[in-house]
């Protein structure tokens, strides 16, 4: 379950600071059990059959409590979101557009305690969501747009890679789908470790130009 990986995470990296900061009795993990419960509690089935639910996230709470997770806040969002997505992915489930986590205050939440509102949220230009997931774990969300990948410096993903071309591939939307399409590089593009000159990208897709590999994830 992805909630079982938040929680190791969360053990792993930040629990320390946790137990030193948060006197008000509010556990950064109750807001991932509470995301999980939320998306069970909220599925709904499309048109097309899909499991679909929430995508958009915001947790309330009290200003005193929102100042405490100010210094982690960036990477609880991308942990919260990385347990929506395992636990979406564990289940089945699909989202209707990019996941998003939000921490906001409310002066009438009590201290200690928080809220959480869970949307379902189309993306941009009803886009379905997709995104590229890079070695250092960082996020290239996937669109309308097209995304140019290689070590030209106008590329949308720049890559330090010599065994990388100029103007190596692109991944543009297609069909409902997203492509990823060989620009003549001189290696190649290679999905799963196969070459290929044009792809329909599955989630969890390995994606190699040159000697980087980044991973497609349909959320």
């Amino acid at each position: 379950m992805g909630i079982t990986r938040f929680e190791q995470r969360l053990e792993g990296a930040v629990e320390g600071f946790f137990s030193r900061v948060f006197r008000s009795g509010l556990k950064p993990v109750e807001l991932g059990r509470k995301l999980v419960r939320e998306i069970d509690a909220n599925r709904t089935v499309g048109v097309r059959g899909r499991t679909l639910v929430p995508n958009h996230f915001v947790f309330t709470m009290h200003p005193s409590d929102h100042e405490q997770l100010a210094e982690m806040a960036t990477g609880l969002r991308r942990d919260l979101a990385d347990a929506a997505r395992e636990h979406a992915r564990d289940e089945g489930y699909a989202f209707a557009g990019p996941v998003e986590v939000e921490l906001e205050t409310n002066e009438q939440q009590r201290p200690g305690t928080f809220a959480l509102t869970a949307r379902f949220r189309e993306g941009e230009g009803g886009a379905p969501p997709g995104s590229l997931v890079l070695p250092n774990g960082d996020r290239v969300p996937l669109g309308e747009y097209v995304v140019t990948i290689g070590r030209g410096p106008d590329s949308t993903i720049v890559l330090g890679d010599p065994n990388a071309s100029r103007n190596h591939a692109e991944v543009r939307l297609e069909s409902g789908g997203y492509i990823v399409a060989d620009l003549g590089s001189t290696n190649g593009t290679h999905v799963n470790g196969v070459r290929v000159a044009e792809h329909l990208l599955d989630d969890g897709d390995s994606v190699t130009f040159g000697a980087t590999t980044l991973r497609y994830e349909s959320a």
